[in-house]
């Protein structure tokens, strides 16, 4: 299928009526971010991600499968990142009052499923609470917030320790994919940013994983990343990419043969 013929801005009105009313039909919404990452990776960082690992995916899915996407949604919720030049954020209460509100849309158009497909950390639980008061004030919609990196088989196993765990941003997994998906993009720095604040933290706690902390990056990097951007390279962007579309779509192939999750007053 044409890539164009998955974008719903390029229907008419009637086209996207039918299509909305088929069986099973879904919207993939990617979302980024307008945040600093580093000294060599643009503040379109995520939003590059989310937007090309869309299309990417989509162009693997069977013509004939009912999912089409919306627009990027390029600015995001990036308080984290303040304080360093070029990071544009919205309010948590403004990006969930623009998922609440697109959702409702969309199910009044007739469609029955909506992926949030985010590529920005740093906005991942806030999607999920925006999807559940979706789902809550409009229930025949399901709504499904996934985050990139998360899902995939085989992805941790390409990142060796101590970057598999403490690197949050900017090193060597996002350093290495913009190498492959936009070289023209990254700088030729390769930073290392260890936390400013040499303190551990207690046992069982982090900044990020099962107890972790409401970290701002000032606290932890003068540069903007946490984590090591040293040995990235194209050959590891392209097989992290090949490991993410082919992980995704795995998963929205399955969702879109199945009538998984049940919604209430479905069609």
């Amino acid at each position: 299928m044409p890539e164009h013929q998955r974008r719903l801005e390029t229907m008419t009105w009637p086209e996207l009526q039918r299509q909305a009313a088929r069986a099973r039909s879904t919207v993939i919404w990617p979302f980024g971010a307008f945040e600093q990452h580093g000294p060599h990776l643009p503040l379109s960082t995520d939003a590059l991600f989310a937007d090309r690992l869309t299309d990417a995916v989509l162009d693997q899915l069977d013509p004939d499968l009912p999912i089409w996407r919306l627009p990027l949604q390029h600015l995001g919720f990036s308080p984290e990142h303040q304080g360093f030049t070029g990071t544009i954020s919205l309010s948590a209460e403004l990006l969930i009052a623009l998922v609440v509100s697109v959702g409702r849309q969309l199910e009044q158009a007739g469609f029955q499923r909506l992926v949030l497909f985010n590529a920005h950390g740093g906005q991942i639980g806030l999607l999920e609470v925006a999807g559940r008061s979706l789902r809550a004030q409009h229930p025949r919609l399901a709504v499904l917030p996934c985050f990139l990196w998360r899902g995939p088989e085989g992805i941790a196993e390409l990142i060796p320790e101590p970057e598999r765990s403490q690197g949050l941003h900017a090193g060597l997994a996002e350093t290495s994919l913009m190498l492959h998906l936009a070289p023209e993009l990254t700088g030729q720095e390769r930073p290392s940013d260890a936390p400013a604040d040499p303190s551990v933290p207690p046992e069982g706690w982090s900044l990020e994983g099962e107890a972790p902390c409401c970290w701002m990056t000032r606290e932890f990097s003068a540069t903007g990343v946490i984590g090591s951007a040293a040995g990235a390279s194209a050959e590891l962007g392209q097989q992290l990419h090949e490991r993410l579309v082919e992980g995704w779509r795995q998963r929205l192939e399955a969702l879109l043969r199945s009538d998984w999750p049940p919604t209430s007053g479905a069609v």
